[in-house]
């Protein structure tokens, strides 16, 4: 066998590739499955999460803000710990993005706090000097779409197998019950706000936009 495969190069060579291939195949797919699995303490985002992350992406911010930190000493020295895939488990799509207009956003979280970004987002440029990133005064007077965002969680839920409902979940449960946690969620974001009319919104029971946006910026972490 090994003097026939000896005599014929090409078959030599794709006996060869097959041998590496499969070796590499046993050795690669086992890892990349145990560094996709969600990294300890991860937890689903909450239906208030979710919005703003639509928010998030109906605005484009993906365009101009990557969410991926790569293992270079000078990324990690400006946005701290480098990203991991399992990091990514419940995000679907992926916002990895490769244009860097704006910082990376991936651990935004954890140097930036709720009045920083409401500030930010209502003149860019006041709070750091040079910024091209444009207004958005919208998002302080838009309501934010919390049927559509339940409709996800209970989507990925019911189809990705995304863990609600158990001890690392948010306690998603029913409609009623998903409204009462957002409503608590953005509780926390809004004391911490100053705009009167978005405060005033919420005594109301509205929403806006900007307050599940900054929801979703506090996760990212």
């Amino acid at each position: 066998m090994f003097h026939w495969l000896e005599k014929n190069p090409f078959f030599f060579a794709v006996a060869v590739f097959l041998v590496i291939a499969f070796a590499g195949i046993i050795e690669i797919i086992p890892n990349f499955a145990q560094a996709s699995r969600p990294v300890e303490g991860l937890k689903p985002y909450t239906p208030l999460e979710i919005a703003g992350r639509q928010i998030y992406i109906k605005e484009s911010c993906n365009a101009c803000h990557s969410q991926l930190i790569r293992p270079f000493k000078s990324e990690t020295d400006r946005y701290g710990k480098y990203s991991l895939s399992g990091e990514y488990a419940y995000d679907r799509p992926f916002l990895w993005g490769s244009e860097r207009t704006g910082p990376d956003l991936h651990r935004v979280g954890n140097y930036r706090t709720t009045d920083w970004h409401e500030n930010h987002m209502k003149d860019p440029a006041l709070i750091v000097p040079g910024s091209i990133m444009p207004k958005y005064p919208w998002l302080f007077t838009k309501n934010a779409d919390l049927d559509t965002a339940y409709a996800e969680a209970y989507t990925v839920k019911a189809v990705f197998n995304v863990p609600y409902d158990q001890p690392n979940g948010v306690e998603l449960g029913d409609r009623e019950n998903a409204q009462k946690l957002m409503m608590a969620q953005a509780k926390e974001v809004v004391a911490d706000m100053k705009d009167k009319d978005v405060k005033e919104a919420f005594e109301k029971g509205e929403i806006k936009e900007i307050v599940a946006l900054i929801a979703y910026m506090n996760k990212l972490k």
